[in-house]
């Protein structure tokens, strides 16, 4: 049988997998909570693995083991940073967030962003946040197309075009089918079936440059920058290259996809053993992936961009059947994580604008018709702007992190910033992200001494601090001046 063959049968076997799952979970919806939050039911390891998956699908695959392709040693930096991020959102944030949303009934990050606030301040907090997280997401959603697009081109020989609608439909038709049920239970079989096809396409890729030790020996004599763990930077140049990316982790805190997994878990105990359970897995997969991405280098020295690396090594090393499926299987978990991100930007739209309230039909019925909306202004993001899986997410991840991340954390650490500090932190943080985004792909013009050019060195330094960890830090600034102030102004004589 023909490898293409082999692609398609296992393709359509999982899609139809994944209905059914939609179709069985469908018949627990019985509320909003339900179809938003699954109940608040879920258990250790749904939570665990299904916050795993969904934070990690072709950007580790693909993206991150693409990165460490072309970049090296100094690409590892990265993995502390995302573990860390793992264990603060899990252990420190994680019960606040879960128990105070449970009290409370509130059923989207956006409520508890807007805690405790009230009034017309409280709709300008929610309508900021909901159309951020839904502008955010398109690109997110984008750099999925992007990916499973990639792997219809190279395996089917289709169009650009023809491969982004066709994912687009097949992901648009399954997340029509159910809430957050069916999210949570489809992404925990793809955290299983995207460690296994991992650790198989490592384990062959390794073994065929010849083990560790011979990999190593051969990075050295390809590039030298390859080999060194500082990327070849140094002084003020390598702390901001440690910074960004390290502090890539800090993006963790303000994702509505994520703080909803947390809202979900059923109590504390499942709380502590779903962590365990998503730190063990980030862990096996981060790792083999780098482990994939350092041996390919040494068997493919040209290949611009890194991100065909994994899809690469599996049709080369695995013989055609079991390359089939493997294939077939990542693409499968990869299409179907979008279901995590169309359900958070849907109800960020649907219930934190309030946009049921103004049509007669059901607001699950907005919910699906806002999907559609959101998958369609994907395609168009993905077909018309040209930028890799791993720029477009990390982009989405930054800008949202910087967004709530420090409000996430000040109210976490009983400090409830008020409604001005939360409003202005959003903006800041998102819009830095954006400008310093925006001038990261732009040349310094060495020409000028303007401010142009001086925010275009900061956007192009090595590792990204200026998009990926400041902007982070100015949202934080934001909520301490305030509270600053505040207090300043409560001791002032009456």
């Amino acid at each position: 049988m023909h490898q293409s063959q082999v692609i398609v049968i296992t393709l359509i076997f999982y899609q139809v997998l994944l209905i059914l799952i939609g179709f069985i979970a469908s018949k627990k919806i019985k509320n909003n909570t339900d179809f938003l939050l699954a109940g608040r039911q879920l258990g250790p390891w749904v939570a665990g693995l299904s916050y795993a998956a969904s934070t990690s699908s072709a950007w580790v695959l693909l993206g991150f083991s693409g990165f460490v392709f072309v970049y090296g040693y100094s690409a590892l930096w990265m993995m502390p940073g995302i573990w860390a991020g793992y264990i603060i959102m899990w252990l420190l944030l994680g019960p606040r967030v879960r128990t105070e949303s449970s009290l409370k009934k509130w059923i989207t990050p956006t409520d508890f962003i807007c805690g405790n606030i009230k009034g017309k301040d409280r709709r300008k907090i929610a309508s900021l946040s909901a159309l951020l997280i839904a502008f955010c997401f398109i690109f997110y959603i984008a750099a999925q197309f992007d990916a499973a697009a990639s792997a219809f081109i190279s395996n089917f020989q289709m169009t650009a075009g023809t491969s982004l609608i066709v994912s687009a439909c097949i992901i648009l038709l399954y997340c029509i089918l159910g809430g957050f049920w069916a999210a949570s239970i489809t992404d925990t079989l793809q955290a299983f079936i995207m460690m296994a096809a991992a650790l198989i396409v490592s384990f062959i890729t390794v073994n065929e440059a010849g083990g560790f030790s011979e990999i190593i020996t051969n990075l050295s004599t390809i590039d030298n920058n390859h080999s060194d763990w500082m990327g070849g930077h140094s002084g003020f140049i390598l702390f901001g290259f440690l910074a960004g990316m390290i502090g890539i982790g800090s993006g963790t805190f303000g994702q509505p996809h994520l703080l909803s997994r947390l809202m979900a878990v059923k109590g504390d105990h499942e709380l502590k053993l779903g962590a365990a359970i998503a730190v063990i897995w980030s862990i096996i997969i981060f790792c083999a992936m780098a482990a994939l991405g350092l041996a390919g280098r040494t068997l493919i020295t040209e290949m611009h961009t890194g991100e065909q690396i994994f899809y690469l090594m599996a049709e080369q090393l695995l013989p055609p059947v079991l390359a089939g499926i493997v294939i077939a299987s990542i693409l499968s978990a990869v299409m179907s994580t979008v279901d995590s991100l169309l359900l958070a930007a849907s109800s960020a739209i649907s219930h934190d604008l309030g946009l049921s309230k103004y049509f007669s039909v059901g607001g699950l019925l907005v919910s699906r018709i806002v999907m559609s909306i959101i998958v369609f202004a994907a395609v168009i993001l993905a077909w018309i702007i040209p930028d890799s899986i791993f720029d477009r997410v990390l982009f989405a991840w930054s800008a949202l992190g910087a967004a709530f991340g420090a409000i996430v954390i000040a109210r976490v650490i009983n400090h409830e910033p008020s409604s001005e500090a939360r409003l202005w932190s959003i903006i800041i943080g998102f819009s830095s992200t954006v400008l310093f985004y925006s001038y990261g792909n732009i040349a310094p013009d060495t020409t000028t001494n303007n401010i142009s050019y001086w925010l275009s060195i900061l956007g192009n330094l090595p590792g990204d601090p200026f998009e990926r960890l400041v902007p982070f830090l100015l949202a934080c600034l934001i909520i301490y001046l305030y509270h600053l102030k505040n207090r300043s102004a409560k001791t002032l004589p009456q």
